[in-house]
């Protein structure tokens, strides 16, 4: 199963703080051991909200609002892309991230089988041929 683990923002990330070298470093370690055991798909951090703007649609319409944002609790940061075997797997390679004081979410990413006969063998065949343009076969 693919997971998507979501980083939650800090008034420090929206600050624009960027991590130290010790940081960096024990991240650089925790994620080549991701790599090594093949759970790691992507990672990248975000910048903050105000180098970020958001789109809302209704009906017809599209709004473009210029962050910053508020509800830093509710913002993204950063995330990886882990491809495991459970939830349960997921968990315990989290619990070792060399974080002190922040919130990290993990969501189960939706797969082809999930979407049952209304993802017919058109649109699975047209999936995979994106998924191969991209080169994430």
């Amino acid at each position: 199963m693919r997971v998507m683990v979501i980083v939650k923002a800090s008034k420090e990330s929206e600050a624009g703080a960027l991590p130290d070298e010790k940081m960096l470093t024990e991240m650089g370690k925790f994620n080549e051991e991701l790599v090594k055991a093949g759970i790691m798909q992507a990672a990248e951090g975000l910048r903050a909200t105000s180098k970020g703007v958001r789109v809302r649609f209704s009906g017809g319409k599209r709004l473009v609002i210029d962050g910053p944002f508020a509800e830093t609790k509710e913002l993204v940061a950063g995330f990886w892309l882990w491809q495991v075997k459970s939830m349960e797997e997921a968990i315990e390679w989290l619990k070792r991230a060399p974080f002190d004081d922040t919130e990290v979410e993990i969501r189960q990413v939706f797969e082809a089988e999930d979407f049952g006969a209304e993802f017919t063998p058109e649109l699975r065949e047209q999936e995979e041929r994106m998924r191969a343009q991209m080169g994430k076969k």
